[in-house]
């Protein structure tokens, strides 16, 4: 019997367009059920595939700040979500919510 060999999933290798990705912050959004911590580690997963480097220098953080920050171990402050958002080429809006 053959071995079967698995490999770690990285959402952030399917992250190619700017669409893809605004698409996976929307959805992430919609599962965080408040989970601040959830959100930090979608963008994490948006700036790995934009290149960490490139989305730190635009946000005007460090890369290892930036690395903390969107871990998904802690929640970040709000100033530091608005500028990796920025950085992204993103943008937040808002709705009403569904009943």
């Amino acid at each position: 019997m053959s071995k079967t060999r698995t490999t770690r999933y990285d959402v952030a290798e399917h992250l190619r367009t700017p669409e893809e990705m605004a698409a996976y912050l929307e959805a992430c959004l919609e599962e965080a059920d408040g989970d601040a911590a959830f959100v930090a580690k979608a963008l994490g997963d948006i700036a790995r595939a934009k290149g960490m480097t490139q989305v730190a220098r635009d946000a005007g953080l460090s890369r290892e700040s930036l690395y903390k920050a969107l871990s998904g171990d802690r929640s970040p402050d709000f100033d530091t979500i608005l500028k990796v958002i920025e950085a992204l080429g993103l943008t937040l809006h808002a709705e009403p919510a569904r009943s």
